[in-house]
């Protein structure tokens, strides 16, 4: 198998008063992409492609984000 999916999620952390959760999504084709937006520049970092709800599950779940996700177009 050349790709395999991640099983094992080990949590990560980020810096509230710095980055902000949120998630890109594309007018035109739909795509999604979670990541952060620094508050001070307002840049966004990827960190991964949501391709379904177990993604999102799984982002929130690695990072401890319990509030709403806002989403940026």
């Amino acid at each position: 198998m050349l790709f395999r999916k991640r099983t094992s999620v080990s949590a990560q952390t980020y810096d509230p008063t710095v980055r902000k959760p949120v998630i890109r999504c594309s007018i035109c084709t739909g795509e999604q992409v979670a990541g952060f937006r620094r508050l001070d520049t307002g840049a966004f970092e990827e960190i991964m492609l949501l391709r379904s709800a177990e993604d999102l599950r799984q982002f929130r779940e690695i990072y401890g984000i319990t509030e709403e996700i806002e989403k940026i177009y």
